[in-house]
């Protein structure tokens, strides 16, 4: 089998991805189109066109990370013979990212962090607002890879666990009650916690609004580390300042650099959610890690493995539904 990769793994990159391929598995690289152009699977995120007909024999894309950039969608639409998969290798940290910002913005470890590095003890005697978990439900919204791995942690700590599924013939896996999109309404009432683990698709954009938000228990958390535009980000804003939020854990954003000159003054959206002392802020950096490559050449070379072998079945992406 003949696999192209656009874009060049780093050294140890290709290090790890070669020690973990079956035999029989031949590479190339690089944004020039190789000769002769027989590759069978192409790695990419965007691919240009031009990759995906010069190779007669291609049938299966593979998007490097979690989820599907619309450029990516609308394109492989056009060519429905060839299958669009994509790499799960980011899930735990993603996952412990959304754990991390929602212990944070529960127990206000960031302000009472500022307030203690000025010595100032006031807030060990004033009135507590941090929330206890335990006993409390946490809705997931988008039970995956990452929404499963919260749900594992968050029932050890003795939380109900509300999960939202778009495919499911389950109503329960013995972690998560299972719901479908449409019982989201009836469901956020229940909702302590709200993790958003969706990705970021036209039917996912604006899914929480102002009214959806009001529905939420007067205290509650929420987290997205999803796509900002799942939430509007001016119910968000009001909903921290107003209530009913008691406080958030944000990495997914509205607003983003658009060149690296920019990067250091560019505001997220266009709210000041940094004026808000409940909301832990986080530069959509949940998925990565030190071992990030290592994790994404590892989860390449199980899908590259099992193309090999047979019909390429793991990871793959709807493209009606965008991912």
């Amino acid at each position: 089998m003949n696999i192209h990769l656009i874009q060049t793994p780093t050294t140890d990159g290709l290090k790890i991805l070669e020690a973990e391929l079956d035999t029989g598995i031949r590479m190339t690289f690089g944004n020039q189109i190789p000769q002769p152009s027989d590759y069978d699977v192409l790695v990419c995120g965007v691919p240009p066109r031009k990759f995906i007909e010069a190779s007669p024999n291609l049938k299966i894309l593979i998007v490097p990370w979690a989820g599907l950039p619309n450029a990516t969608r609308e394109l492989m639409r056009k060519y429905p013979k060839i299958s669009v998969h994509n790499l799960h290798h980011n899930a735990v940290p993603t996952a412990e990212t959304a754990l991390a910002l929602l212990f944070s913005a529960a127990k206000f470890i960031i302000p009472y962090d500022n307030s203690f590095r000025t010595h100032n003890w006031s807030p060990r005697f004033e009135k507590n607002p941090s929330m206890l978990l335990q006993g409390k439900t946490a809705l997931i919204l988008g039970y995956g890879a990452i929404g499963k791995y919260v749900a594992r942690v968050l029932k050890a700590m003795d939380m109900r666990i509300l999960g939202v599924k778009r495919k499911s013939d389950k109503i329960s896996d013995g972690l998560a009650e299972i719901y479908k999109p449409d019982e989201l309404k009836e469901l956020l009432p229940f909702a302590d916690v709200l993790m958003i683990t969706l990705p970021g698709t036209p039917e996912t954009e604006g899914m929480l609004g102002k009214d959806e938000l009001a529905l939420l228990p007067k205290g509650a958390v929420l987290v997205n580390v999803g796509r900002g535009p799942i939430v509007d980000a001016d119910a968000l804003y009001h909903a921290l300042l107003n209530g009913p939020l008691r406080g958030a854990g944000i990495d997914v954003w509205y607003n983003y650099p658009s060149d690296a000159q920019s990067r250091t003054k560019t505001p997220p959206a266009d709210y000041p959610f940094h004026e808000l002392d409940n909301i832990v802020m986080s530069p959509h950096r949940g998925g990565g890690s030190e071992e990030s490559e290592r994790l994404r050449m590892i989860d390449l070379a199980e899908l590259l493995n099992e193309a090999a072998k047979g019909p390429l079945v793991s990871n793959k992406v709807d493209l009606t539904a965008g991912y």
